[in-house]
């Protein structure tokens, strides 16, 4: 028997709630592993409250992510006693997720937990982390170096964010917090932001092309954030784009791709190759500052994590949650 945060959908419509499961709940695969810790992201807390279709099959745990112990397979990559991490791949969505204390997957799906971090780092880090370090790879794969370099951060309080301003600024990059808490530019300066600006700025209707402020951009909010960000890019530029909580639009211009020469990288973490994975979780266990992701951190019981849900969205979540699934 294991406890499991449950959506479902029915004649009384639907709903989120913490069940006791047997092990004839557990879906399909060939890995079943103990789970030690999940996290609440942004996408965890549209699929508990409903906000939008994220759940498509019912019932269905949640969670699209989380780090534990094999505790059996007949995978040929696994063996009981194994560490190992999963983001994405339907997982929270189409598969039983992770915010339970046992989950059953695909081996192809996991991700051996790097050594140096423990399963709760690694879901301090979580989806939101593992997405910044892919949007830093991209920054760094255009070509962008520390010593020329202003990186824009958007939605820097949220869990992309803060650990995007934590990334670049131990890579060397001078970073620009955009955040509609400025009353927190404290804790980003802490993280590593050498300046913040009000969302405000970013968040309207803008020109076409606006004042060259920065040589690259890692966006988690989408609509004219995402197009204001784009618009202030210098030649030859880039914008790593993996988020949509201001909206799914892009209310921009072409002038900055034409007139710049701008590129925008789009940031899938849900279906990346393994390789990617490998590499991105590689780097976070080298370029993370892990006292920095501390103080980011805020731990709550399984129990709590339905109510966490409506305060992500309602962005009352500074940095990361870490779900214990077993307290």
């Amino acid at each position: 028997m294991y406890q499991a945060l449950v959506i479902d959908k029915n004649e009384a419509g639907y709903g989120a709630s913490i069940k006791t499961l047997d092990e004839d709940n557990l879906p399909e695969g060939d890995v079943t592993v103990r789970v030690d810790y999940s996290t609440i992201n942004y996408k965890d807390g549209l699929a508990i409250t409903g906000k939008s279709p994220v759940v498509r099959k019912f019932p269905l745990v949640a969670g699209i992510d989380f780090a534990g112990t094999v505790e059996s397979s007949s995978h040929a990559a696994w063996k009981a006693g194994d560490k190992v991490v999963l983001n994405g791949w339907g997982v929270g969505e189409t598969h039983s997720g992770g915010l339970a204390q046992r989950a059953r997957v695909r081996g192809d799906w996991l991700v051996a937990l790097p050594a140096g971090l423990t399963t709760r780092q690694a879901m301090a880090i979580g989806t939101a982390g593992y997405t910044a370090m892919l949007c830093v790879m991209a920054l760094q794969g255009h070509g962008l170096k520390p010593d020329s370099c202003d990186i824009l951060v958007t939605g820097a309080n949220g869990g992309v964010g803060s650990v995007a301003v934590a990334l670049l600024s131990k890579l060397g990059f001078r970073v620009i917090a955009s955040t509609g808490r400025v009353n927190e530019a404290e804790a980003l300066k802490a993280l590593g932001a050498a300046e913040v600006i009000d969302r405000a700025e970013l968040s309207s209707p803008g020109k076409p092309l606006a004042k060259e402020r920065w040589a690259g951009v890692v966006d988690s909010v989408g609509s004219h954030t995402l197009a204001n960000a784009c618009a202030g890019t210098r030649y030859r530029g880039a914008v790593a784009a993996c988020g949509l909580a201001q909206g799914m639009d892009f209310p921009g211009s072409v002038a900055p791709f034409i007139l710049r020469g701008i590129t925008l990288y789009g940031i899938d973490s849900v279906m990346a190759p393994k390789a990617l994975r490998e590499q991105a979780w590689a780097r976070l266990a080298q370029d993370l500052d892990l006292r920095k992701l501390d103080s980011l951190v805020h731990e709550i019981p399984l129990a709590g994590a339905i109510a966490a849900g409506a305060d992500i969205l309602a962005g009352k979540v500074r940095g990361r949650l870490v779900v214990n699934v077993n307290a």
